[in-house]
């Protein structure tokens, strides 16, 4: 004997411009049957492991439009056109009043502030 599949509109009124899938609830597929380890199973695994019933499909379909998506696709992604305002350093080119500025700043650090006199006589 062939077993029957019972479909949703069999048992619910559903809405007629409802989709397939929704109607048959057997056609979802690729719920899991690995069984791991029940200290670390969570909640959420055990519920999505199920396949959905009759009673827990929905029984109405209400999409939305794609209008804008479609429009955006046609157009593609916004890029900004605008002039570059910034001031970029360079890396390569440092004014020499800079570079003296560096050079005395390492010498505080390493030395300190003791002067120029570095004979040991203050």
């Amino acid at each position: 004997m062939e077993e029957q599949r019972v479909q949703t509109c069999d048992v619910y009124r559903t809405d007629p411009n409802l989709p397939h899938r929704f109607n048959n609830p057997d056609c979802f597929h690729g719920y899991s049957q690995r069984v791991g380890h029940p200290l670390y199973r969570t909640s959420n695994q055990t519920y999505g492991s199920k396949k959905p019933t009759v009673h827990e499909i929905q029984t109405q379909f209400k999409g939305t439009s794609r209008q804008f998506s479609e429009a955006m696709l046609q157009s593609g992604m916004y890029r900004d056109q605008g002039f570059n305002t910034s001031v970029e350093k360079s890396r390569v080119t440092v004014s020499t009043a800079t570079q003296r500025n560096r050079s005395n700043l390492h010498h505080l650090y390493r030395y300190g502030n003791r002067g120029d006199n570095q004979d040991g006589n203050k």
